[in-house]
């Protein structure tokens, strides 16, 4: 079905997006250290539908998914398995980009990696210098960040915690202000280390993302996509480090911020012990099944993931292709259930719609999903 704007543009919280030639859409990638869990994969999977609806209203979409191979955390696990770092991060890309594959995740066009973007943070972090954003201290360059967490709508406590959590150190009295962020700093003995202007060191977390992101799209974006975990404080930097170098505000027109996988209640992570892995749920199930199952609830919302979730999206995918089968809908049909997902990505209504019209309808909305 034809579909052209301003009539039918999609709209993510609310925000309409229009767009005049390709749309750009980052989405905030994996640190691969580990293989693929439904937290994961739910995000992307998100991320993955926002594109085609967009696609099917008649856009043509960018879409950039960076990989943060650079980090800590990664730095860590490497050094435990006796590997270099980036050898190290491209075997678990690869597994992580299998798992997407058979999830019916489409390829992205842009596929940047931190490492490869050294260059950019250190022209980041000499433009916030040269423009009062940012000061030097210790060989580390720091953001003036006070205003971010407030601008987020994030209290100063809780600000300070989840910085904390994050690792951007709001105690340490290297800083002129607690929520002040490292755009660069110092590596320490057996740390990856590039050169700067002001000696060996190694990107900022937040500052990689803007660097990636700008070199790929500029100094704005249409979309931005992430888990509900990165809102702050990794987003909301990543924005106000590009809003301080550019003056180009907003950042994003919309953001995608996708609620997390939950197991008994507790966030599905590696620290809890509590992973299902994308790999072994599609050993026994289909994988059309395990992406329906993962798109049933609202896209901002929390889902608790259990065995029976599973049992019933394969069920549902049964019915879905037994009502694609029926005779075709009454009149109206098809647009109602686009007018669905272009509200906000009402999948659940657009599957109700589906189920109980059939046909043409229910093949539309299963092409559209990728449902297959």
């Amino acid at each position: 079905m034809e579909l052209n704007a301003p009539d039918h543009t999609l709209r993510i919280g609310g925000h309409p997006l229009p767009v005049v030639g390709p749309a750009r859409m980052y989405v905030c990638g994996i640190t691969p250290y580990d293989a693929t869990h439904l937290g994961h994969a739910r995000t992307f999977v998100w991320a993955d539908i926002a594109a085609r609806v967009l696609r099917h209203a008649g856009g043509d979409v960018r879409v950039c998914r960076n990989v943060t191979d650079v980090d800590d955390v990664l730095h860590q696990a490497a050094h435990r398995a006796g590997s270099p770092y980036d050898s190290f991060a491209a075997v678990q890309q690869f597994y992580f980009e299998r798992d997407l594959e058979t999830l019916g995740v489409h390829a992205v066009d842009h596929q940047p990696r931190a490492h490869n973007h050294v260059r950019e943070v250190v022209a980041l972090a000499q433009g916030l210098l040269a423009s009062g954003h940012a000061y030097l201290r210790d060989g580390a360059v720091y953001f003036h960040g006070a205003d971010v967490p407030g601008r987020a709508g994030v209290g100063d406590q809780q600000a300070y915690d989840l910085m904390a959590e994050y690792g951007d150190e709001p105690e340490s009295h290297a800083k002129e202000h607690p929520f002040d962020i490292a755009v660069w700093r110092p590596s320490h003995s057996g740390e990856p280390a590039w050169p700067s202007p002001w000696g060996p060191g190694r990107p900022g977390w937040h500052a990689e993302c803007t660097a990636m992101s700008m070199t790929t799209f500029g100094p704005a974006l249409d979309l931005h996509s992430g888990g509900a975990d990165l809102r702050f404080p990794h987003h909301a930097y990543e924005a106000a480090l590009a809003e301080a170098l550019t003056g180009v505000r907003p950042f994003s027109r919309a953001w995608l911020h996708v609620g997390m996988v939950n197991r008994d209640g507790v966030k599905m992570a590696k620290s809890t012990g509590n992973l299902v892995l994308v790999s072994d749920l599609i050993r026994d199930h289909a994988a059309a099944a395990v992406r329906l199952m993962l798109v049933t609830a609202p896209w901002r919302d929390e889902w608790d993931y259990t065995p029976d979730a599973l049992d019933s999206a394969a069920a549902r995918l049964d019915a879905l292709h037994l009502s694609a089968g029926r005779r075709d809908p009454s009149s109206g049909a098809e647009a109602a259930a686009t007018r669905a997902l272009l509200d906000d990505l009402d999948v659940p209504t657009a599957l109700a719609i589906a189920e109980e019209e059939g046909g043409r309808t229910a093949r539309l909305v299963m092409q559209v999903l990728a449902l297959g």
